[in-house]
């Protein structure tokens, strides 16, 4: 997809004119491109290295890719009610290597199999739920990192779902996520970088992972901002996501990024202060994903085995556990007469 189609598509957006002004700013073009044609002639006589494109755009988000380490540097999403709810199902859906990434520098399912890590989403499945291209583009492992599997399926998941809540009360959410490596100190005090890397293609592990949140009004005007650094481990439910909120500046210069070029950010207001910052509890977690569950039972078998949660965790069936219960039992008894019938 061309930048140009992406600019006019769907997803034309504040996050794409970020993105825009990235790549394109016009007054840094002439005497940069004059440069590098004078350097070309006397120093690159064998061409120019390349680290590949500088941006890649899908249908739902936009992401640096980073060659060297196999995951992204950053992933863009600007997401709105529409974009997280939809019939987009990610049920057959396979991770795969990103087809507009050379395969000497992609990572590939075997990298992340028995390695101990999970393969983590920068732009979720569940804010693409208005299309299914796009939901089966966010399983291309140039949006994927290695992520501690407690941590994927818990804190972060969390993190996830309240920016998909943020939604119900703004006009929309822009979203900017990766992987950070950060120094922790040694015996003698100083600070070293160091992380594992998995699988063949020596895919690198992050120490942390990093989300910026933006919001707008009705007019979309950005309003107000959060920005997180969560260490990739797991976290529990009583640890709050205020305890991981870091000014912008302290991500941009972990990443060495600066994430919003055409937008001054100090006059957005604090996100939690505007808002909650509150991630969903244990009991309304579990009984969230129970129902998710519920609705995804494909046999008699799997759905009663979820129902049978809800009493295990003495989790209170809401309407939703209920009314999804007996569609998918009706459905399941239809199935059942008709090949009876057959």
């Amino acid at each position: 997809m061309s930048l140009r189609s992406f600019l006019f598509g769907s997803v034309a957006s504040y996050a794409s004119v970020v993105v825009y002004y990235m790549v394109t700013d016009k007054k840094a073009l002439p005497e940069s491109s004059s440069k590098l044609e004078s350097a070309s002639k006397s120093i690159l006589t064998h061409g120019i290295p390349d680290r590949g494109p500088n941006i890649q755009v899908y249908d739902n988000h936009v992401l640096s890719y980073d060659q060297a380490k196999k995951t992204p540097i950053w992933v863009a999403e600007r997401i709105t009610r529409e974009h997280v709810n939809g019939p987009a199902d990610r049920k057959n859906i396979r991770f795969k290597p990103d087809p507009d990434v050379p395969t000497r520098f992609s990572a590939d399912n075997s990298d992340y199999l028995r390695s101990g890590w999970s393969r983590g989403h920068m732009s979720p499945a569940g804010d693409n739920k208005y299309s299914q291209e796009a939901m089966s583009q966010s399983f291309y492992l140039s949006n994927i990192v290695p992520q501690n599997l407690d941590n994927n399926a818990g804190f972060w998941n969390r993190l996830e779902i309240y920016c998909r809540d943020l939604t119900q009360r703004y006009n929309a959410v822009t979203i900017f996520s990766g992987p950070l490596s950060l120094p922790s100190p040694i015996e003698d005090g100083k600070l070293v970088v160091t992380y594992p890397v998995i699988g063949k293609n020596q895919v690198a592990v992050p120490t942390h992972l990093y989300k910026i949140i933006i919001v707008e009004d009705k007019n979309s005007k950005p309003i107000g901002i959060g920005s997180f650094i969560v260490p990739n481990k797991p976290i529990g439910f009583e640890h709050a996501l205020t305890e991981y909120q870091v000014p912008l500046d302290e991500v941009e210069r972990k990443t060495g990024v600066t994430f919003t070029p055409k937008l001054d950010t100090s006059g957005l207001r604090d996100l939690c202060e505007i808002d909650s910052c509150k991630l969903m509890q244990k009991g309304d977690f579990d009984s969230y994903f129970i129902g998710r569950r519920l609705k995804s039972a494909n046999n008699r078998q799997t759905l009663e085995k979820a129902w049978k949660e809800l009493d295990a965790k003495k989790i209170t069936p809401t309407q939703y556990h209920i009314d999804v219960y007996k569609q998918k039992m009706e459905e399941f008894k239809n199935n059942e007469r008709n090949k009876s019938e057959e």
